[in-house]
């Protein structure tokens, strides 16, 4: 008589196939190690075949480990959507800001997400800083948001579950006065003597502001004090107008009137954006929002990271 298989079994049987680590599967699970090789050990018994090629080097799919993994796929899909049918309240999802001329990675995200899932309302929000958005999922009043996972205190990640999406170039805006306006690319090095501003003191934001800390003390260059951060593309105008300090950014961050995007070079940084949200939410629409991560950032891209480029190691550790 064949034997039921749980779901548990062939979750933890998915996340090795497609990381090929038992590592990796583990702590995308929040599971040990130990947990993970003890489901697909019993997944193997199971079902009497071999489903992985382990050595101390690698681990590879079996020809049956291969044909089991899409079916494990739609099977564990369906659990999904038998486990969410009750669930039909929207879902809140934190873009940060509004792309305005140019939608955002986060954007670009959800409106996949809603093409994919067009009768399950997701609800844009704009917190504008994953620091400020961590304490609104805590607090359940939001279910997703974006933003470097990294910078966040270990007690708040500890809660959290993340996705990598995206490594982003950084840039920097300048006022169109400014010396370095001229460059079409910006050296690190041609920064000395011109401070960054960073958002340094906006609690919001504390976890980029984190990072360009990082980036200007590793290249010996100075930040700017702390100013109140201006909301708003006009008000982001006035702002670099009247301070005419760079600004720490991204190479797909809008544009700004009076103001140029440069992207920065010698190393180029990177920001490793990250889909967060509660560890052991379910939703649809949370699952077709990783699914459009995955999908997109597969097609452009996103994840390869360009020789030479410069990220924290508590950052690329996320990447596996």
């Amino acid at each position: 008589m064949p034997r039921d298989v749980h779901p548990r079994l062939l979750r933890s049987f998915t996340a090795v196939a497609e990381t090929l680590h038992f590592g990796r599967a583990a702590e995308q699970l929040h599971l040990a190690q130990q947990a993970v090789s003890r489901d697909v050990q019993a997944l193997e018994r199971d079902l009497g075949c071999a489903l992985f090629h382990r050595s101390t080097r690698s681990v590879e799919l079996t020809e049956a480990g291969a044909t089991l993994l899409p079916k494990a796929r739609q099977l564990l899909e369906l659990q999904a959507e038998i486990t969410t049918l009750g669930d039909t309240r929207a879902l809140l999802v934190d873009v940060n800001s509004a792309g305005g001329d140019r939608e955002l990675t986060a954007e670009r995200i959800l409106a996949d997400a809603r093409h994919r899932l067009p009768d399950t309302e997701l609800l844009a929000r704009y917190h504008g800083g994953l620091s400020g958005a961590a304490r609104e999922l805590a607090a359940h009043r939001l279910d997703v948001s974006f933003g470097r996972y990294a910078g966040l205190p270990a007690a708040v990640r500890s809660r959290l579950s993340h996705t990598p999406v995206r490594l982003e170039p950084m840039a920097v805006f300048l006022p169109l006065g400014h010396p370095l306006a001229a460059l079409p690319v910006v050296p690190l090095a041609a920064l000395a003597g011109h401070p960054v501003d960073v958002f340094a003191g906006q609690p919001a934001t504390a976890e980029w502001t984190d990072l360009g800390l990082r980036l200007l003390a590793e290249h010996g260059l100075a930040a700017a004090p702390g100013r109140t951060p201006p909301v708003g593309a006009a008000e982001f105008a006035r702002y670099l107008t009247r301070h005419g300090s760079p600004v720490l950014t991204t190479t797909d961050a809008p544009g700004i009137p009076g103001g140029v995007a440069r992207p920065l070079v010698d190393p180029v940084p990177l920001s490793l954006l990250g889909l967060v949200h509660r560890a052991g939410m379910r939703h649809p629409g949370l699952a077709a929002l990783r699914e459009s991560a995955s999908r997109l950032g597969a097609e452009e891209g996103w994840l390869i990271r360009s020789p030479g480029s410069w990220l924290p190691p508590e950052d690329a550790a996320l990447l596996g």
